[in-house]
């Protein structure tokens, strides 16, 4: 039994430094494209009877989705012994229930495709929901940021911490934090006219003087990070830092981050980076990922990864 690892175009970057922290030399995926747009994924290399670990987030473009469940296809008719979708960025993951009449729950959606591709496990992190890994009738290794993050504060040595969610859905990722580093919890409330558009927002808990963290799982427009980071220094915050796995970055997220209050934003690289921003620190998640694939390919336990209980 051997193990291989594979990379879509959208994680290529990341799949490279995932296989050079595993010890291994990624495989050869070729990707014909037709003039209409359509493409075709192929391994340049056999896997028959192969552990085989594709690693592609799937951010939008839903082009990345599709390219991944070719894949997964492809891994599965080439008689891959077992075939693991590793996804760092889980794309639609919002989608997890019906808010509203007459909507698609698309993270359920996404699962079932995975499945029907032939994904024997799926690898992922700091899912936008929890329960998202109930949607899978395979095992789900979902590994956390927290692993990179509480030893990124404790770092940073500040005196007066206070852990901050940007929102309500954020708390209980922001108390499990507060609990881990000993510290305080403030809360940022908001009332949202639509996505991507706040109406209002107030502080719950006491910031003044303090160097307060803002933990989230993703940062899309930076509309809500930055408009907490601003009103949290109003409300008399020394500094303000942010904390957000996922670096999603739309819109005119780089503006508003550079534009705010926020000291820094320090994100991972489960997607690839638009552009540098001093304001922007990235953290690599490589060696988690290798090491947790060491780990699964050897039968050995990952809970040492969950630094907050």
């Amino acid at each position: 039994m051997g193990v291989k690892l594979f990379a879509g175009r959208a994680t290529k970057s990341l799949g490279e430094q995932i296989a050079v922290s595993y010890g291994a030399q990624l495989g050869d995926v070729k990707v014909t494209t037709f003039s209409d747009g359509e493409f075709q994924p192929s391994f340049e290399e056999t896997v028959r009877g192969q552990d085989v670990f594709i690693i592609q987030s799937t951010a939008p473009p839903s082009d990345n989705l599709f390219e991944l469940l070719l894949l997964i296809d492809a891994a599965r008719r080439a008689s891959a012994r077992k075939i693991i979708a590793v996804i760092p960025y889980f794309g639609y993951a919002r989608q997890d229930r019906k808010d509203q009449p007459r909507v698609a729950i698309g993270a359920k959606l996404v699962a079932n495709m995975l499945m029907a591709a032939g994904a024997d496990r799926i690898m992922t992190m700091d899912l936008h929901a929890d329960q998202i890994q109930g949607f899978f009738e395979v095992p789900v290794d979902h590994l956390f940021g927290s692993t990179l993050f509480v030893p990124e504060i404790q770092k940073l040595n500040l005196e007066n911490v206070v852990v901050a969610a940007p929102d309500a859905g954020g708390a209980k990722r922001a108390n499990s934090y507060a609990k881990t580093l000993n510290c305080g919890l403030a809360l940022c409330h908001k009332n949202r006219k639509k996505a991507n558009e706040i109406a209002e927002m107030t502080v719950i808990g006491e910031v003044d003087g303090k160097d307060v963290i803002i933990i989230d799982d993703m940062c899309d427009t930076a509309g809500t990070l930055t408009t907490a980071a601003d009103l949290l220094i109003e409300k008399g915050a020394k500094t303000v830092r942010a904390f957000c796995t996922h670096a999603v970055l739309s819109g005119p997220a780089y503006e508003r981050i550079e534009q705010s209050k926020l000291t820094e934003l320090i994100v991972t690289d489960t997607i690839p980076i638009k552009k540098t921003s001093p304001k922007i620190r990235v953290l690599s998640v490589d060696h988690l990922f290798a090491d947790v694939i060491k780990r699964l390919v050897n039968n050995e336990s990952i809970s040492l990864h969950f630094v907050i209980p």
